[in-house]
């Protein structure tokens, strides 16, 4: 049976573990705890998917540094420029041309400027122009206005994309500020429909198609002096925007992080990712609980078989292969939740390292207390058996160690150190087993050669507990030498006198001279309570430590019922029915 409860402890320490692995990778994740580590396993998985091939439906047109020093003009540039720009790429052939840059108020050079560029914008037919300005309808003051920009067939979106938490541009969304994103529209003006199905709450997350420069990227002025050939914007979205540091339009994405990405370049990885109908998606959610709760269970089941350490390999197995699904996931267009699955799996692993730990100190714990149980049970056994020579029963082992117990506490010993005592001094007698029976029982008193056989089963008793590592041994080894020595040195075997005698074979002689009155032998009748506890008495200062001798007489009286609790009928004196009695009897104890 204990072999049987010590397994289903393990088993059930190990069910919490699981289960507690389990509970927290689950609750983490329903809150979202920590979305910063998930999105920056996001960007290792785009760091190990590296750059994809430049995309062939997108060109990024970049104010650039170069063209600051080539055109030798202060930002910003006049809108016949940017007139010029738009009709050179249409020239070339551009499907739709996205313009991230704001043009909501009127130009600094007059209403002519603006015409220029308003008049080329409705000769291009497909522009999306880019703002961040807004008024509570969703209209815009782009070139005037809405009703202005339906004239020409343009739009106007929202070029804004919010940034995580940590400053990193992950996702773009599907509209702001009543507008639609620069993203969706420019592939809804390109013809390319993308359903709101494909976006998260509102967002969908861009498809780098690796770090800055992944998307071919030509000088503004280089285009506008006519270095560039057609074939570069020919059938293709072409997004122009700053990318010149000191415009301030950089910022960190998944896979710009050390050096910022360009806003144009960002735009022009969100249209890519329109484009082709938002392809990177989060994996269903019910597969990331699936993952979660496998990664807690995992290692704390596999321990039910195995050793902890196959187990926690098992769990590393589990981790590598799920990184490597996760990778390959993400390469097919699946975003695999990571974070949680792994934390609950490195918890389940550290919680059944931690319930086999409990388990295996379970398991000895028990062990140890039924090891300590059968010596103590085998004790128990020898001192009756070797008590029973001389006594009716073995109660007179149990009442021994009640009463050293409790004189111990009463002299302020520890409950452990008395507790203790209690079961050393139940082999206070055990080198009786070398007295013969006829010294042992012998009715009358004993003659001095017998006496001198009586009194050698103290030494033999401390002998055979001799030269033990067992603190509860040594300390029976000492009351079995020593508790017939008396406080004035009239004691036997060594003679000890006073302090020299140890401690617990004072209190044993005070108890068990006590019992051994109140008990039948086969030398005398049992004395009564008060008769004891007078002998006591008189024999404080002589036979014992008087300090000693005073606690027990204090203690004596409060411990009839509990001493006579469990005595057969027969048993040595009814002690309840003994105290009040007054008579002394004349028969001494012979010890």
């Amino acid at each position: 049976m204990s072999r049987r409860l010590t397994g289903a402890s393990k088993t059930l320490a190990i069910a919490v573990a699981a289960a507690s692995a389990m509970t927290v990778g689950v609750g983490a994740y329903a809150l979202d705890v920590w979305p910063q580590f998930e999105n920056e396993s996001v960007d290792l998985r785009f760091s190990l998917r590296g750059t994809s091939r430049p995309p062939a439906d997108v060109t990024v047109v970049a104010i650039d540094e170069k063209t600051f020093s080539d055109l030798r003009q202060q930002w910003p540039f006049p809108r016949s420029l940017h007139a010029a720009m738009i009709e050179r790429l249409h020239a070339d052939g551009a499907s739709t041309i996205v313009y991230d840059v704001q043009f909501t108020e009127p130009s600094r050079l007059g209403p002519r400027d603006d015409l220029a560029l308003y008049e080329a914008i409705g000769r291009a037919g497909k522009v999306v122009l880019a703002t961040t300005e807004v008024d509570a309808g969703g209209r815009t003051n782009v070139l005037g206005g809405d009703a202005n920009l339906r004239r020409v067939h343009a739009i106007a979106a929202a070029s804004n994309l919010p940034a995580d938490a940590d400053g990193v541009i992950r996702r773009y969304p599907h509209s702001m500020l009543g507008l639609e994103s620069l993203a969706l529209a420019a592939a809804q003006t390109d013809a390319h429909a993308v359903s709101r199905s494909h976006f998260t709450r509102g967002n969908a997350w861009i498809d780098f198609r690796g770090p800055p420069g992944a998307i071919r990227t030509v000088s503004f002025s280089d285009v506008l002096q006519r270095r560039v050939a057609p074939r570069a914007f020919a059938g293709k979205v072409v997004v122009v925007g700053a990318s010149a540091p000191t415009l301030q339009d950089v910022h960190p994405t998944s896979t710009a992080t050390a050096k910022p990405m360009s806003g144009a370049e960002v735009q022009a990885n969100a249209i890519w990712t329109a484009l082709h109908g938002n392809p990177l998606r989060p994996a269903p959610g019910w597969l990331a609980l699936v993952a979660i709760l496998l990664g807690g269970a995992v290692a704390p089941l596999a321990s039910l078989r195995l050793r902890v350490l196959s187990s926690t390999l098992v769990a590393l197995g589990l981790a590598a292969a799920y990184l490597l699904l996760a990778q390959a996931a993400f390469d097919s267009g699946a975003i695999v939740v990571l974070t949680y699955p792994l934390a609950a799996l490195a918890l389940g692993t550290v919680g059944m390292v931690a319930a086999n730990y409990v388990g295996a100190f379970i398991e000895r714990n028990a062990f140890s207390h039924r090891l300590r149980e059968s010596q103590l049970e085998l004790i128990q056994r020898l001192a009756q058996a070797i008590e029973s020579r001389d006594a009716e029963t073995g109660e007179h082992i149990r009442r021994i160690g009640i009463l050293c117990q409790r004189l111990a506490l009463a002299i302020g010993w520890s409950p452990a150190e008395a507790e203790m005592l209690r079961h050393a001094s139940a082999m206070h007698d055990i080198g009786k087993i070398g007295v013969p029976d006829k010294v042992l029982l012998k009715p009358g008193k004993l003659d001095s050669e017998e006496w001198a056989i009586q009194q050698t089963h103290t030494t033999t008793g401390a002998d055979m507990l001799a030269h033990s590592a067992n603190p509860l041994v040594q300390m029976a080894e000492d009351i079995a030498r020593t508790h017939h020595e008396r406080w004035d040195g009239s004691g036997y075997p060594a003679g000890m006198k006073g302090e020299e005698i140890p401690l617990v074979g004072r209190i044993c002689a005070v108890c068990d001279v006590y019992d051994a009155l109140l008990s039948k032998r086969p030398y005398k009748e049992p004395w009564r309570v008060e008769e004891a506890l007078a002998e006591i008495a008189l024999g404080s200062g002589t036979h014992f430590d008087p300090r000693v001798a005073d606690a027990f007489l204090q203690l004596a009286p409060l411990l009839a019922d509990e001493l006579d609790a469990g005595s057969p009928t027969g048993a040595p004196g009814d002690l309840r029915s003994a105290i009040g009695a007054t008579a002394r009897r004349s028969v001494r104890f012979q010890g």
